[in-house]
């Protein structure tokens, strides 16, 4: 269809000029029109854009609708060729509701501010009418909304006033509950109050006698304290008099010493200085000690660890390393592939080695004894990459010597009296650690004990 050049005038101008709107388009009808503009909008080539709205060809229909709603309405009321072209792409989307538009019988069932719009933008002949009919409707309709939103809220505030009533007498009825418990606690502060201060009254009066019995044990000390100092100067005149008489009779008695009495203290003088000439000489060292300390014995209320085995427990109760291990300064040596090799053979070194060494962290925690776990390094390639659990000192052997040497030196570099425990079933490694004064236990007594434990 063959459009009109930008600023010619359409036909039907003069008809829209003839008939007009006596007042402002209703907002709803005006927020229909906006919308279909802003829709027909993309369908327009920016040339048949009037100048002012063609800033906005990139914008959606819904950002065109926001931001150019009043340039859009302007336009469409000013710009009859700007109208033309939207109701044609109007007709073009909705043609039964245009074509009913135009013929003057729009449906019905139509909602009338689809109507009205349609018809301002379509400008059929007695458009006014419809808008203005239109804008009637849908101010009745809003007025009935209206109405029927203030008949809710009229409902739901007379429930919200019945509600608080409801609850001011609720409240009321607490308070005055609250305000009889309160009368009724008050009344008896003040019986407690009248207590009190009666209390108070006898205890003035028994703090008043006691300052005067006070009163009167202080003059009756301050009498007694008098009356010591007068005795007390008078004893020492009288302990004057008695040390000047001793002084005397001491002197007379070291003036009547006799001749033999010199002579005998004469030759006593004479023998020390020989004596400590005779040390100087010999050079001889203070004495510290005495011939009953060189004597080998057990002192009253220390215990070795032999003893232990007189206290009727089994060689495979864990309760007997127990005691062993409660010894003062106890020292545990575990031969570690003994153990491990006893308990968990079939796993490999490597995690033998960790559980063992797991167990005797814990054991060290529990007990706070000295715990050094030996393992043979004949056989290792590379040294072993191993971080020591806390409280647990762990070697190897080195090339040549056996990981039993290595127990036999442990148990050797103890000082005698210690209590040293090796954890060992190598026969020879028990009897060479007992002759050297340790106790040997079986590896099952210590896999029982770490079992606890776990």
């Amino acid at each position: 269809m063959e459009q009109p050049a930008h600023g010619e005038e359409p036909t039907g101008s003069a008809d829209d000029a003839a008939e007009a709107l006596d007042r402002p388009l209703p907002e709803l009808v005006r927020r229909k029109v906006v919308a279909l503009v802003a829709d027909a909008f993309g369908g327009l080539t920016v040339a048949e854009l009037p100048g002012p709205l063609r800033q906005y060809a990139r914008f959606t229909a819904s950002r065109r609708a926001k931001f150019a709603g009043n340039a859009m309405a302007a336009a469409l009321e000013s710009d009859p060729l700007f109208r033309q072209r939207i109701g044609e792409r109007f007709k073009e989307s909705q043609p039964e509701l245009a074509g009913a538009v135009e013929s003057g019988a729009p449906p019905a069932a139509a909602d009338p501010v689809d109507v009205a719009a349609a018809a301002y933008v379509l400008r059929p002949a007695g458009w006014g009418k419809l808008v203005a009919a239109a804008g009637e409707e849908a101010e009745r309709a809003d007025a009935e909304r209206a109405d029927e939103a203030g008949r809710r809220e009229l409902e739901r505030l007379r429930e919200e006033v019945a509600s608080a009533r409801e609850r001011t007498r609720t409240e009321t009825e607490q308070l005055r509950h609250e305000l009889e418990a309160a009368r009724k606690e008050a009344e008896s502060l003040h019986r407690k109050l009248r207590s009190a201060q009666s209390d108070v009254k006898r205890g003035e009066a028994a703090l008043r006698r006691v300052q005067a019995e006070t009163d009167a044990a202080r003059a009756e000390a301050a009498a007694q304290v008098s009356a010591a100092e007068s005795e007390s100067r008078r004893l020492k005149a009288r302990l004057g008099e008695v040390e000047a008489a001793l002084e005397a009779s001491r002197r007379a008695a070291r003036e009547g010493r006799s001749v033999e009495d010199m002579r005998l203290r004469l030759l006593l003088d004479t023998v020390l200085d020989a004596a400590q000439g005779l040390r100087r000489e010999l050079a001889l060292p203070p004495v510290s000690m005495h011939p009953a300390d060189t004597v080998d014995a057990v002192e009253p209320g220390r215990m070795s660890p032999k003893d232990i085995a007189a206290r009727a427990l089994s060689e495979t109760d864990p309760a007997l390393l127990d005691q062993l291990l409660e010894l003062p300064q106890a020292h545990l040596v575990v031969d570690g592939y003994n153990v491990t090799k006893t308990g968990y053979p079939t796993m490999p070194l490597e995690k033998q080695r960790l559980r063992l060494l797991g167990g005797l962290s814990a054991l060290a925690a529990r007990s706070g004894a000295e715990i050094t776990c030996v393992f043979d390094g004949a056989e290792l390639a590379a040294p072993v990459l191993l971080a020591p659990p806390r409280g647990v000192r762990v070697l190897f052997s080195k090339p040549g010597v056996t990981a039993d040497e290595l127990i036999r030196q442990l148990v050797r570099a103890e000082p005698p009296g210690r209590p040293v425990v090796v954890v060992s079933t190598d026969r020879e490694v028990a009897d060479g650690v007992a002759k050297s004064g340790a106790r040997p236990v079986a590896s099952a007594l210590l896999l029982k004990r770490l079992s606890r434990l776990s």
